[in-house]
């Protein structure tokens, strides 16, 4: 019983890393229909900043963790934002042209992140509570799962009020049903969009700190590893729909879980998994229907 708790609970946090990442994917894709390949090196580039600043202020500490959260999220939507106003915006309706300029943004930047930082990993240290561990009936569970998990929730509720209570949130939603009609009535879509970009690469931000802590390193391969099953989580949740991804996040990653420890092959798994649902339902758990 003791395995299926700490099987269960660690799938969750790391399905909560997994949301952090596909948030982003999903909703830059879900309102703009943009596929971003180089989404990863923002979680990285965030990780390295996070680590940065915890070990100038001290690692140990709750609030010197706090400011690397909060700087991995600000560089992440700075990075993202920058991405977008350079790269993606003359290239909208371009969707090869998109690809490959990400891709190749994606390679450059890990070839950057190796020149700056090496690339070897570099293992960090962090608050004493995130490192110990909580008996639950009969497991151990490392502190840093319930971490991973309230933080993926917060951001998940945040997201979802943003899009439905704000001006900002409708001004979007109204752009990406009806470009023409928002621009006459005088409203900028272009700087919506770019903040739906900021949103996304934030939350990749917010990732890769918290990243950095579930594994205990940060490297330059850490986004695109994390990437690879970011893409898989938002197909099997629906391109575009962001409770899609929170549902298939902890699927994926409780199944990867138990499929590793019983079987040693919880990769195959989620693979096998990814082929039956674009087999069974092309569009993904809540997906919409293509018209």
């Amino acid at each position: 019983m003791s395995t299926i708790v700490l099987l269960l609970i660690t799938g969750l946090g790391l399905g909560a890393l997994y949301f952090l990442v596909s948030s982003g994917l999903s909703l830059i894709y879900g309102l703009m229909g943009v596929l971003n390949f180089a989404h990863g090196s923002f979680l990285t580039l965030a990780g390295f900043t996070g680590w940065a600043v915890a070990r100038r202020l001290g690692p140990d500490s709750w609030g010197s963790f706090a400011l690397a959260v909060l700087a991995g999220a600000i560089v992440g939507a700075l990075f993202a934002a920058a991405t977008e106003l350079l790269l993606i915006r003359p290239l909208y309706k371009r969707h090869i042209e998109q690809v490959l300029v990400t891709v190749g943004l994606a390679l450059a930047s890990v070839a950057l992140f190796e020149g700056i930082w090496g690339p070897d990993p570099i293992f960090i240290s962090g608050p004493a509570w995130v490192r110990q561990t909580t008996t639950i009936a009969g497991a151990s569970v490392p502190n840093v799962m319930f971490l991973c998990i309230a933080v993926a929730l917060v951001v998940l509720l945040g997201i979802v009020l943003f899009l439905n209570k704000t001006r900002f949130g409708l001004i979007i939603r109204a752009g990406v049903e009806n470009r023409s009609m928002v621009t006459a009535l005088g409203i900028d879509v272009r700087k919506a969009f770019t903040l739906v970009f900021s949103l996304g690469g934030a939350a990749a931000g917010i990732g890769g700190v918290l990243a950095s802590q579930y594994f205990g390193y940060v490297s330059p391969a850490l986004g695109g590893t994390l990437l690879i099953f970011a893409f898989i989580v938002t197909v099997i949740g629906g391109l575009g729909s962001l409770t899609g991804a929170a549902i298939a996040s902890a699927v994926v990653a409780v199944l990867q879980q138990f499929a590793n420890y019983y079987l040693g092959i919880g990769d195959v798994i989620v693979v096998l998994l990814l082929a039956v649902v674009l087999l069974v339902r092309p569009r993904g758990l809540l997906g919409k229907q293509a018209a």
